[in-house]
């Protein structure tokens, strides 16, 4: 839930360790430090707060060091403060150390080296690394090593006792201008470049330096020097491993002249749609999947799909089981990814199990995967980032294509998801032999081919800006709504999902407390929390459910209820407070366009209250810890 960075080459490390962490700060930001080597001898500055306090602490700006390390923290063991900021020394000051992820058995390991004469100065499970390092390389005496060799035998047992996850980077002064890293269900990249290498969490961290990546794996340890990168497994065999070249622009993890990246974010969506169709979908054409190798006789005989996820990737699920099951008459579930494996799912060689995860390092939804794959289920990841621990851990995957993300609450990831199901549900029917029939799309008996679904998915760039074209209704409904305590959010069917993402959004960004309804549920209890003044939002796209949606919404209009209504059907005769209309589209794909308006609502509500929109309170954007 941390991000960590490493540099060694021939410039100074403090202002690109700094700009790093600045890249990584929305995966945790409560507090910062770095390290170098000064003089043979580590220097660490820390303190807890954001990234730039850094910047103005005594020392920093005589730092000289070509190497280091530094990160960037989301408290989960011990309160923010200096104490628990990384970097953290052993108790020799011989080995720093900064660390993501969790150690599940930090205690034992704590108490182990206490009764070994260790001490510890923090509250962090973190601490018990660099003393867990030391202890194996005091016990190391073979006078035929050299230091490297013997720190790294050190990391390497140290991590064989880690339970747990974890992403470390080592430096000491025993072995000057070397990083020492190492992981296991923690993302860790490596960056290449002439004279100089880089270590981050995340790939936009590094894309000003380098388009060159290698992609640590677990149990996987390297030695990083200027010139040279050495990779070994766990018992320290030493292997190559391939060099990944990754076209994101570096331009695209900065703003671009936006106020903030979620709005940066929000209005690249037309293009993250249009790159994650790319060559997929094509008018008159099967749907091209060259990296999926699922059969006729497979999917013929899969009895169900799960879809599992966590938060926004979840509602994004939501809409792909309609999606899968309109389209290929599949029974499909969806779970959420941190219950999944605690309730025993019924899985077997016949199940499909699709995991979508925007990082890609979503433990929860990573440890729900190999339970699947332990049962015998096929498992499709679904995923941003090339390379990432699910991504690896999958049989099958296939990317979105939205480009790096860096605000902590998802917009683009969301929309790129809903879409790649789309295509996704379309290959399948067309595999099944459905391409040429009509589907079923609402309890109306309304029908749809694949050839117009393919249409209206291919029109979604352009009507995607034409919804953010025309913002102002958004902005004025947001500059009544921001002072309010409770919100609510209603729809049937399909727009019931968009009415959890959105109120999820509104959560997540404005800390206005919000609850998502199906609408036909007001009834059984919800009403009673409507009173006069109450905003309701409502999404309203599928016309066999409009009438009985309008019903609902006049409901609590007549107990005083605000309304703002997002649509693309016939509202005449009615009056709502706002109505935000948005183009026309077949229901089973609405979600994409019907979500922005929510999305900006949220967005424009948290400038109004003067909130940090990209980096809200006590979240971070890649969970990877359970």
């Amino acid at each position: 839930m941390c991000g960590i960075i490493g540099y060694v080459g021939n410039k100074k490390a403090n202002s690109i360790l700094i700009d790093g962490l600045l890249a990584l700060e929305y995966r945790g930001y409560d507090s910062a430090g770095i390290a170098t080597l000064e003089n043979n001898e580590i220097k660490i500055l820390k303190d807890k707060g954001r990234v730039k306090n850094i910047l103005n602490l005594d020392g920093y700006d005589k730092l000289e060091g070509t190497y280091g390390i530094a990160h960037t923290r989301w408290a989960t063991h011990g309160k923010p403060s200096k104490e628990n900021s990384h970097p953290h020394f052993d108790n020799s000051k011989t080995f720093a150390v900064v660390h993501n992820g969790i150690i599940e058995n930090y205690n034992e390991l704590r108490a182990f080296l206490t009764e070994n004469g260790y001490t510890f100065y923090s509250q962090t499970d973190t601490e018990v690394i660099p003393n867990l390092i030391n202890y194996y390389f005091t016990k190391l005496n073979d006078s035929s090593k050299e230091n490297n060799e013997k720190i790294l035998e050190a990391v390497s047992s140290a991590t064989k006792d880690l339970k747990g996850s974890y992403a470390i980077e080592v430096i000491s002064p025993l072995i000057p201008e070397t990083i020492i890293v190492a992981r296991k269900d923690s993302p860790l990249v490596i960056g290449t470049s002439n004279g100089e290498n880089f270590v981050a969490s995340d790939i936009p961290a590094l894309l000003t330096y380098t388009r060159d990546f290698y992609l640590l794996d677990d149990n996987e340890l390297a030695v990083i020097t200027k010139d040279s990168i050495t990779f070994y497994n766990n018992n320290l065999d030493t292997y190559n491993k391939e060099i990944k070249n990754i076209e994101w622009d570096a331009s695209a993890a900065e703003k671009n002249g936006y106020e903030d990246y979620m709005l940066k974010e929000i209005f690249e969506q037309p293009n993250s749609i249009r790159e994650t169709i790319g060559s997929r979908l094509k008018l008159n054409e099967p749907c091209n999947f060259d990296d999926l190798d699922i059969s006729a006789d497979y999917l013929k005989n899969v009895n169900k799909i799960f879809i599992v996820a966590c938060g926004t990737a979840m509602h994004a699920g939501l809409v792909g089981k309609v999606l899968l099951e309109k389209l290929c008459k599949i029974p499909t579930e969806v779970d959420i990814a941190s219950e999944f494996r605690y309730r025993d799912p019924i899985i077997d060689d016949k199940t499909l199990c699709i995991y979508v995860s925007q990082s890609g390092e979503t433990a929860d939804t990573i440890t729900a995967l190999k339970l699947s794959k332990a049962k015998g289920a096929k498992t499709l990841a679904i995923s941003n980032v090339i390379g990432s621990s699910i991504t690896r851990e999958a049989d099958y995957t296939i990317y979105t294509h939205a480009g790096p993300e860096i605000a902590v609450a998802s917009t683009k990831a969301y929309t790129s998801q809903v879409v790649l199901f789309a295509v996704l549900a379309i290959h399948f029917a067309e595999i099944l032999g459905f391409g040429n029939s009509e589907i079923t799309i609402n309890s109306d008996g309304g029908t749809i081919t694949l050839d117009n679904l393919k249409k209206d998915i291919l029109s979604l760039p352009k009507k995607l800006n034409n919804i953010l074209e025309n913002t102002d209704i958004i902005k004025q409904f947001a500059d009544e709504a921001f002072k309010e305590k409770d919100v609510f959010f209603l729809g049937r069917g399909i727009d019931e999902t968009v009415a959890r993402e959105g109120s999820l959004k509104l959560k997540e960004i404005s800390y206005i407390h919000s609850e998502a309804y199906a609408s036909g549920e007001l009834k059984h209890g919800p009403i009673a929390l409507i009173e006069n003044g109450i905003n309701v939002i409502s999404i309203l796209t599928d016309p066999s459910l409009a009438k009985k949606s309008i019903s609902n919404i006049q409901e609590v209009i007549t107990r005083g209820a605000k309304t703002m209504v997002v649509t693309n059907q016939d509202l005449e005769g009615h009056e709502f407070d706002y109505v935000i209309e948005i183009p026309e589209v077949c229901p089973l794909i609405s979600p994409i366009l019907s979500v922005v308006p929510l999305q900006l609502l949220a967005y424009y509500i948290s400038k109004n209250k003067g909130l940090d929109v990209d980096k809200p309170r006590n979240l971070a954007k890649s969970v990877t810890v359970e």
